[in-house]
């Protein structure tokens, strides 16, 4: 990309990340003491200029860096803030030049405050957990924390040896040594910065084929009965959503269930994380939720925040569509429910930007589905459903606008569609669930 190119900051999160590199790799190695809340690493981070460089920032926040090297150049200079380190090299980076970054760095790492409430690492009552959307990452390691900068990732994680570790990606490694154990996991699949996630607990791991795919759940054992139940069906949702989306995007899909309670879910690149309160038949949905994530939003993933509906719109109606399935109300009811309950609501969210204040309502996940089902009764099952299997084919791994989404519409449909996403994403007031021609 040349200079002329460069995008402007996202304006959802315009202090995260900067634009004049792209991370190609992470190798992160973290020690970990859970019962002081006490993190020691070392990240490496190998990236590409955008343009010609002469200082650069990384995201890092509530932890302090002691080393701070630029291709191993000890007259690297740093500068740490609150926020942000501003790395100046020694000679000039020029347009197109790789180059790599080391950190060390250390601290009690602990949530950041933000507009959408504390996010980031999080101690549990006994472990810890990562739970970094839309701008968490740095509270845990030196990142560029943008969400169209998807890079790989290796992770090896150090901790006392009576706790299980589950991270990004895919365990290529452990072991022992004394009191404490490593565990590397690699992600050789692109990933942004906050879908990245390490999750430490006293965890047992029940191996399952998900309709072809390896996965695993890991649990508290005093939690393996529910468990076992609460995601009985995983296996045939899997098999519901690949034949819907196409095949799963990634090389394994592992589920933490902590013993605490959490507010939500949380995905992550490969990974679903639910609390002890999640296990009640009636969150059967959330499961759906954030399987349906890995197509869109981990795999098909954001150039801009903007976008959000791209991920929980389609998410939202992921969990209709296993409803269906699983002998739950048809994916007609659900529209009509909710495009009532969104009739009662305020009529003040533009869909395809809502701001960031709002870009996790759920109005955008309810009004998102409902977008997708207008389609699908205009275009009827078997177009609608190619969209979806193409969308997910033509971005995988990749990134994706809305833009992008209504071309792939029109040119599956092999119509003009303008009217349908005109209505529901770029004006305010709630459309009528009727195909636009009647």
């Amino acid at each position: 990309m040349t200079g002329a190119q460069l995008p402007a900051p996202d304006a959802y999160a315009p202090q995260s990340g900067d634009l004049s590199y792209d991370v190609e790799s992470y190798d992160i190695a973290i020690t970990y003491k859970p019962s002081t809340n006490r993190l020691v690493g070392r990240v490496v981070l190998n990236a590409v200029a955008r343009r010609p460089i002469r200082s650069f920032t990384v995201d890092l926040v509530g932890l302090q860096a002691s080393k701070v090297r630029v291709d191993g150049d000890r007259r690297t200079a740093y500068r740490q803030g609150p926020r942000m380190i501003r790395v100046t090299p020694s000679t000039p980076i020029a347009l197109d030049e790789r180059f790599s970054v080391e950190f060390a760095y250390a601290g009690a790492p602990t949530p950041r405050r933000s507009r959408w409430g504390t996010i980031g690492w999080e101690e549990l009552e006994d472990g810890a957990l990562v739970a970094a959307q839309p701008t968490g990452a740095p509270t845990w390691f030196p990142c560029n924390d943008r969400p169209d900068d998807k890079a790989t990732y290796r992770i090896a994680v150090t901790t006392d040896a009576a706790y299980s570790v589950v991270a990004t990606g895919e365990r290529v490694s452990f072991g022992r040594a004394g009191g404490a154990a490593t565990w590397v996991f690699e992600q050789p699949a692109p990933t942004p910065t906050y879908l990245v996630a390490v999750q430490i607990g006293h965890y047992v791991e029940t191996i399952v084929d998900l309709d072809g795919v390896p996965g695993a759940v890991h649990h508290p054992r005093a939690l393996s009965v529910p468990v076992r139940t609460a995601f009985a069906d995983l296996p045939e949702m899997m098999r519901v959503f690949q034949r819907a989306f196409g095949p799963y995007p990634f090389a394994r899909y592992d589920v933490v269930v902590t013993a605490d309670a959490l507010e939500i879910p949380l995905e992550a690149q490969g990974m679903a994380t639910f609390g002890s309160n999640h296990l009640e038949g009636s969150e059967e949905r959330l499961i759906a939720h954030e399987l349906a994530h890995q197509w869109f939003g981990n795999s098909v993933g954001l150039a801009h925040w903007r976008d959000i509906w791209l991920n929980e719109g389609f998410a939202c109606y992921a969990e209709w569509i296993w409803s269906e399935a699983s002998g739950g109300p048809s994916v007609a009811a659900c529209a009509a429910f909710h495009h009532a309950m969104l009739q009662a609501s305020p009529q003040d969210l533009l869909l395809s930007d809502p701001g960031p204040d709002l870009m996790f309502d759920d109005r955008v996940y309810k009004r998102g589905a409902l977008t997708l089902h207008a389609l699908r009764l205009l275009v009827g099952d078997v177009t609608f459903f190619e969209i979806l299997r193409r969308w997910c084919a033509d971005h995988r791994h990749g990134l994706a606008t809305t833009e992008d989404f209504v071309v792939c519409a029109e040119a599956v449909a092999d119509a003009p569609l303008a009217d349908l996403f005109m209505s529901w994403l770029s004006q305010t007031r709630l459309p009528s669930l009727r195909p636009v021609s009647d």
